[in-house]
This record gives structure tokens, C-alpha cells and sequence, in this order.
């Protein structure tokens, strides 16, 4: 008989990428003070998240899943916030347009601060410390005292979210969303990207459409839905004990939620059946995402779906591929057929991120926008050729002007990585290479759609 879930029953599983920290009193001992501080966010939201994501899943509704590779304590700034929430809503509205549908807004934000790695250790000139598994662990700078895992940092995670989800929930709220202003921003890229004239089109029916609404008394001012908008948040769930620190019972219907986040994932290095992480997300009532990788067999697939819900129900699972450009063609399609001829409900998410990361002759880890939008791309037609749909899109981006991935319109080439290359961990699109994915993938939802 299996043994009822609860949300320490994972620490009984084998675990991966965790660190191990020198003294394991003090994360308790912090643990503890974590599961006394307010929740980062409510059960009533996340239920809301998992509605609109059964809406994508049923082909209603699109996901935009967007944000740092991984947020750095050094950054908790309004700028940095306000710039990165504004790409994320200049693409919603290009989206919108060019797939005429809802366009669910989930941030990689306020908790995305730990990364897994594919070492414990990292070599430099002879001396080996403890890899960087991101802020919330450990310090980037390479020697020894920064890179020993500090419990303390779990509660500066906690805090920066905290700060960061009130601005947020200012910016969504206060007026910063207005749809007139988000098209305003979107017309000024227009004008002066390398690639505008391609967009100006696009662009230009927006406009159109937000003026003929205008004119009919529909606006800001009369309709509070222009001037405001849902915005969610996620992260990879990979320090256990800090998301379960957090996990409290819902008052109204007794059941466990992650309170961390509206949305948490698992990762394709975590995703093991038997394994604590797969353990602790099936016993919580958030919205969940997997990443699938190359390496995921159809049969594991369908058993970690119905490990994960088994009630197979809409908007609870989203199943974010990332392929790589070279592999989705060969690996995706069984995925597609098997979950299909089974009747899972899931929605499928496309990851060209992880799957394009290439080391540049300068050294820089960095991804070819051309992989980025050919694994879209590709990910779009294998769902038409499959009967399925292609519910969402999900990348690492910055609203701030980087230099990290090579090519798109103002076509950053290997000797301009090093000039803007602010990532501590992986390469991110940057602002207008972001806003320019979004056109793109709008032209071809347009296309879709005319062709019915």
C-alpha cells in the first residue's frame, strides 16, 4: 500500500541536485523560520492560473512563459523588474493579435533563484570549489568562502520575492499595463529596429484595432481590463526544503499548495519517477510544469504524467519541451502521438533555450537566435502535422539591452558577447530580440489561422 503524501514524505526519496551545506542544523533551523513568514502568494490565485491554463489546453488560450535564467540578489532593482515585465507585456499584446486568443502571462520571476548543474564542481587554473547552483545557495564569485552554501541565502530568496511580487502586483494593477501604452512601446521598437518594416504591418492593425474600439467607447478609461492585467509567477522547484518551508494547507479546501509560487516545474535532471522532486509536486494542487528533454522516452513520459495528475486534469500539467533544434524533429512526435492516443490532458510548452546552448570561440556560452525561432518553428509544425496544439512558448529573456545571444535583427556577433554579457548563469534574449520572437511566432499563428 503506498504511504499517503505529505509534504515532507519526498525527503524519503532519492534526491538530485541539492546542495550540501556544511551544517545541516542551520537549515533546519531556517526552514523553520521560513515556515512561520507569510505565503509569497495564494491558493486562490493559483487555482486561477490552473483555469487559465486548462483554457491553453483546450486551445482557448496561449502561454507566455518568459524571465531570467536566473534572478541575482544584486539585481532587485524597480528598473530591472519594470523592464523585464514590460517586454513580457509588449510580447502578450503581439501575440494576442496574431493568435486572436488570451495570452496567460507566467514570469520566471520572484523565485526563480536556483540553477541545477551538470557538476558538483568547477575547475579554474588548477583549483576546484563547489559549482554555483545560483544566489539562493551559493555566490558566484569564484573562491572558497563564496562558494559554500549558506542557509542565511534561503531567506534572502524569500525576501527579494517578496519585494519583487509587490511591485509586480503594482505594476499589473496601478496602471503601468495600460494596452494604449504597451502598443505605444511596441510602435517605438517598430520604429527603430533593423527589422521593423517587417513588423510595421502587424503593428499597424493593432493600432487599428485599439482605435476602433476607442471609437465604439471601449478604452482604458471605460473598461478596466485594458488598463489592467493577470500576471503570474514561477520557478524551477529544486531546494525541497525551501518549497516545502512554504507549502501551506488552503482554508477553503484543505488542500496543499506551494506558496512560493503560482506555478512551479520540475526539471529534465530532476524528473526521476521514484525521485523526491516527482514526489513532492504530485501532492501539490499548483499548476506543475516538466521539462522534457531529448533523453524522455513516450513511457516514462505518460507514467510521470499520471504520477503527476493522475485525475487528468486540464491546466494542472504543462509539458515544456526543450529539444534543441537539431532533435525536436526526431524526438517530439512520439511524445505527441502516445500522450494524444492516451487522452492526457496536458498543455505543451516550447523551450528553445536549453536545447541551443553553444560555447562561442571568445568562450562565452551563448544560443544562435536562428536555433531559438527554428525550434518554434519546428515545434509549431510538428503539432499541425500531429493534430495537437502548440499551447505555448517559454524562454529566457531580459528587458535590459545584453549581449548574450548571437544574431536577431541587430545581429550581435561573437566579438560583441563580451561588451553587455550580465548573465551569471545562462544566456538570455534580450529585450528586442524577445520582442522579435514574438513577432515572429505571431505571423505564423496569423497564418494559422487563415488557414483555419
Amino acid at each position: 500500500m503506498k504511504n499517503p503524501w505529505t509534504p515532507q514524505s519526498w525527503r524519503n526519496r532519492p534526491i538530485q541536485q541539492v546542495p550540501t551545506y556544511p551544517d545541516a542544523s542551520a537549515v533546519s533551523r531556517v526552514e523553520g523560520m521560513l515556515g512561520k513568514l507569510p505565503p509569497l502568494v495564494f491558493a486562490g490565485e493559483a487555482r486561477t492560473l490552473k483555469a487559465t491554463l486548462a483554457e491553453v489546453a483546450a486551445g482557448r488560450a496561449f502561454l507566455l512563459q518568459g524571465g531570467d535564467c536566473a534572478e541575482s540578489f544584486n539585481e532587485l532593482t524597480a528598473d530591472i523588474i519594470r523592464d523585464n515585465f514590460r517586454v513580457m507585456l509588449q510580447m502578450a499584446v503581439v501575440l494576442t493579435f496574431g493568435s486572436a486568443l488570451p495570452v496567460v502571462k507566467v514570469g520566471r520571476v520572484a523565485g526563480q533563484f536556483a540553477k541545477p548543474r551538470s557538476s558538483d564542481t568547477e575547475s579554474r587554473d588548477g583549483v576546484t570549489l563547489p559549482s554555483y547552483r545560483g544566489d539562493i545557495v551559493n555566490g558566484f564569485e569564484f573562491n572558497e568562502s563564496a562558494r559554500i552554501p549558506d542557509p542565511q541565502r534561503l531567506l534572502t530568496a524569500y525576501s527579494q520575492s517578496a519585494s519583487t511580487l509587490n511591485l509586480l502586483r503594482a505594476f499589473a494593477t496601478g496602471g503601468y499595463a495600460d494596452l494604449h501604452e504597451v502598443h505605444r512601446w511596441t510602435q517605438s521598437f517598430v520604429a527603430k529596429s533593423p527589422a521593423g518594416a517587417r513588423y510595421e504591418e502587424l503593428a499597424e492593425r493593432i493600432g487599428e484595432s485599439l482605435s476602433f474600439m476607442a471609437a465604439c467607447g471601449v478604452d482604458s478609461v471605460t473598461t478596466p481590463q485594458f488598463r489592467e492585467t493577470q500576471f503570474f509567477t514561477s520557478h524551477e522547484a529544486l531546494l525541497l526544503g525551501y518549497e516545502q518551508a512554504l507549502t501551506r494547507v488552503d482554508s477553503l479546501t484543505g488542500d496543499w499548495y506551494d506558496c512560493s509560487a503560482h506555478m512551479v516545474w520540475i526539471g529534465d535532471r530532476t524528473r526521476q519517477l521514484d525521485g523526491a522532486h516527482v514526489e513532492f509536486m504530485s501532492g501539490i494542487k499548483n499548476p506543475i510544469g516538466l521539462k522534457a528533454g531529448p533523453s524522455l522516452p513516450a513511457d516514462d513520459l505518460l507514467r510521470l504524467i499520471d504520477r503527476l495528475n493522475p485525475n487528468n486534469e486540464a491546466g494542472r500539467l504543462t509539458i515544456i519541451a526543450r529539444m534543441g533544434s537539431d532533435k525536436v524533429a526526431k524526438h517530439l512526435p512520439e511524445l505527441l502521438r502516445r500522450v494524444k492516443a492516451e487522452g492526457r490532458e496536458v498543455v505543451w510548452a516550447c523551450d528553445p533555450m536549453h536545447g541551443n546552448t553553444i560555447t562561442a570561440s571568445t568562450g562565452h556560452k551563448t544560443r544562435p537566435f536562428d536555433r531559438i525561432y527554428s525550434e518554434i518553428e519546428q515545434f509549431f509544425a510538428i503539432h499541425r502535422a500531429e493534430g495537437t496544439y502548440a499551447g505555448g512558448i517559454h524562454l529566457e529573456l531580459t528587458g535590459r539591452d545584453v549581449t548574450e545571444c548571437l544574431g536577431g535583427a541587430i545581429d550581435i556577433a561573437e566579438s560583441d558577447l563580451a561588451s553587455r554579457y550580465d548573465t551569471q548563469c545562462d544566456p538570455r534574449l534580450n529585450g528586442g530580440q524577445s520582442l522579435e520572437i514574438a513577432f515572429m511566432v505571431a505571423q505564423s499563428l496569423k497564418k494559422l489561422r487563415s488557414r483555419g
